[in-house]
């Protein structure tokens, strides 16, 4: 199964155990992290629906890119500029592709007053 996800302005297509190189996330490595801005999942030819989909991947490391040199120069002016430059990156392994985790709310509140309700009549007799 694959998925094309969004993070950091770009769209990755991704399936389960590959790795990337996406735009800096917060974390540390081995952290895990979700993916919940999935545009696109399939297998094989065929396209699924991509409501509650989510993409957990795990944190491999926090690195930087490769320099690029950035140089200014304007003739005949004697100006010229050299900047360097490093971007943030993190190393993604997508560990799997599914629905996302829906937690089951509990209902104490209103089993409370059903309670109450039939203890009162009780107490009135």
């Amino acid at each position: 199964m694959f998925a094309v996800v969004r993070t950091g302005g770009k769209q990755y297509r991704v399936a389960a155990g590959d790795k990337i190189v996406v735009e800096k996330l917060d974390g540390e490595a081995g952290s895990s992290i979700t993916l919940g801005d999935v545009l696109l999942a399939g297998e094989g030819s065929e396209l699924q629906s991509v409501d509650g989909l989510t993409v957990s991947a795990e944190i491999i490391a926090q690195a930087k890119g490769e320099k690029v040199i950035v140089f200014k120069k304007r003739r005949r002016h004697n100006y010229r500029r050299r900047n360097g430059h490093r971007q943030q990156h993190t190393i993604l392994k997508i560990v799997s592709i599914g629905a996302a985790e829906k937690k089951a709310k509990t209902k104490k509140a209103d089993s409370a007053p059903a309670a109450a309700e039939g203890e009162a009549p009780a107490a009135q007799a």
